[in-house]
């Protein structure tokens, strides 16, 4: 083998590596990524049963109810439409009505509800996820005046 084909072969055989550990990498991040919505984009998107997504928006006041043991259900609303939630867990300590909220998960069988297995909740009183934010802000939801949301 000549020195150019050694060449050859040794930039074949890094260009190769580093494809295969790009799809690699591509194929992991489609299977962990999970979309953001609010409830007024979910009338347009056509998500098939069981696809992960993040519902994002405000706890709707006097929609939470405690089901038998640790079941929870609760509306998620932009103002404009509003998705029912259940859950099942130990929800944060600064979980309430009227509050921000994200929740993970997905809709099973085509039902209305969806169905969480995660539930974040704000922090403290200025922050608010950037993503809920500004669609919160975008559809015309006072945000109570804080100028410092994250």
């Amino acid at each position: 083998m000549t020195r150019k084909q050694k060449r050859l072969a040794i930039i074949g055989g890094g260009v190769t590596f580093i494809v295969a550990a790009v799809l690699l990498v591509m194929f992991a991040f489609s299977q962990a990524i999970a979309y953001f919505y609010v409830p007024g984009d979910l009338a347009k998107a056509h998500l098939a049963p069981g696809t992960r997504i993040r519902l994002g928006g405000l706890v709707e006041n006097g929609s939470l109810k405690r089901g038998d043991g640790m079941t929870i259900t609760f509306s998620v609303t932009d103002t404009l439409d509003r998705v029912p939630v259940t859950y099942t867990g130990i929800l944060p300590d600064l979980f309430r009505e009227g509050q921000g909220v994200v929740a993970e998960g997905s809709f099973r069988d085509g039902s209305p509800v969806f169905v969480a297995d995660t539930v974040l909740a704000k922090h403290d009183e200025t922050y608010m996820p950037k993503d809920v934010a500004d669609r919160l802000k975008a559809q015309g939801v006072s945000l109570g005046g804080k100028e410092n949301i994250q």
